[in-house]
């Protein structure tokens, strides 16, 4: 397959030979796992920051606080703490929290009101839309009968307007989850409508050890692309439980056009690298393909996101 990018020579080159690269910090991976993964705000900081200097141009992650709880909220002041310290070295790095799952009958308003607070200060430049419903937690190998999350990860229509509509009335960029099918046809609706948020992004989220969406193979990513692709919006892989570089997947991407995340939330691989080590690899799969990794202003302009206010 020809790749659609250029050959890129440096950092100078056009946005249309970069890579961006996401890492995703930490996600729900406990230390048990693996003891580089950075928990409390302090240490995000750091990680993001190192993973920033060595080609990082976005970042995720998640706090303290579970994943799945009864309640659906999560608190914003970890975030602040965290993203300050980002933005006063980094100003121009893009920047989006998580949101909690498996919460039944609480209002979206709540579940999303820590997403929306970021925005209103200001910071990170991204929200975060989930445009759909799934059943998570399931796990390969594990037990039977398989046990997941205790109820569906529920996202309305409903919900969904509201997280875009909020998302371009705060004037964001939606980092917009992908985590099978039916996610991706409603977000593609929402662009034929011309209502879509500027700046949006398509997250395509492949299971790996997490039994979920589709599998990170060519034909997996054909028939995402099949999809997305007369859209035009920019996009990029994730393989949650996995080696999106070892799998493939990762190269599969770049020489479709698309862009790549890394990070200990996603990671399955062999031994316990730092996140700064998984960047480090994406750099040089990038580079070994022909292309750059994304400067923080490249990435800007390829997802046509305007550059950050003064720092912090």
């Amino acid at each position: 397959m020809v790749s659609t990018r250029g050959v890129a020579k440096d950092s100078t080159s056009p946005a249309g030979d970069s890579v961006i690269i996401e890492v995703a910090v930490n996600g729900s991976t406990p230390r048990s796992v693996n003891r580089h993964v950075p928990r409390m705000p302090e240490e995000i900081a750091a990680d993001v920051i190192a993973c920033a200097e060595h080609g990082a141009s976005i970042a995720h992650n998640h706090n303290d606080e579970p994943m799945f709880t009864d309640t659906g909220i999560h608190s914003v002041q970890p975030y602040i703490v965290a993203w300050e310290r980002i933005l006063r070295i980094h100003p121009d790095v893009l920047l989006y929290p998580t949101l909690a799952a498996g919460a039944r009958d609480i209002a979206i308003e709540d579940r999303w009101a820590h997403i929306a607070e970021l925005a209103r200060r200001g910071l990170g430049g991204m929200t975060l839309v989930d445009p759909g419903s799934v059943n998570l937690g399931l796990v390969a190998g594990g037990p039977v009968p398989p046990i997941g999350a205790r109820g569906c990860y529920q996202n309305t229509l409903d919900d969904t307007a509201y997280m875009f509509a909020e998302t371009a009335k705060l004037g964001a960029a939606p980092s917009i989850s992908i985590f099978e099918p039916g996610y991706l046809r409603t977000t593609l609706a929402w662009h034929r409508a011309g209502l879509l948020p500027l700046g949006a992004f398509v997250k395509l989220y492949f299971g790996g050890v997490l039994e979920f969406g589709l599998p990170p193979t060519r034909a997996g990513l054909e028939a995402y692309l099949e999809l997305l692709e007369p859209s035009g919006l920019p996009w990029s892989v994730a393989l949650l439980g996995g080696d999106i570089v070892d799998s493939g997947l990762a190269a599969m991407a770049i020489e479709r056009g698309g862009h790549i995340r890394v990070g200990l939330e996603d990671y399955a691989g062999d031994g316990q690298p730092t996140n700064v080590e998984l960047v480090d690899r994406a750099v040089e799969l990038i580079h070994k393909m022909g292309c750059v990794p994304s400067t923080t202003t490249q990435t800007r302009d390829i997802l046509g996101i305007p550059g950050a206010p003064l720092p912090i």
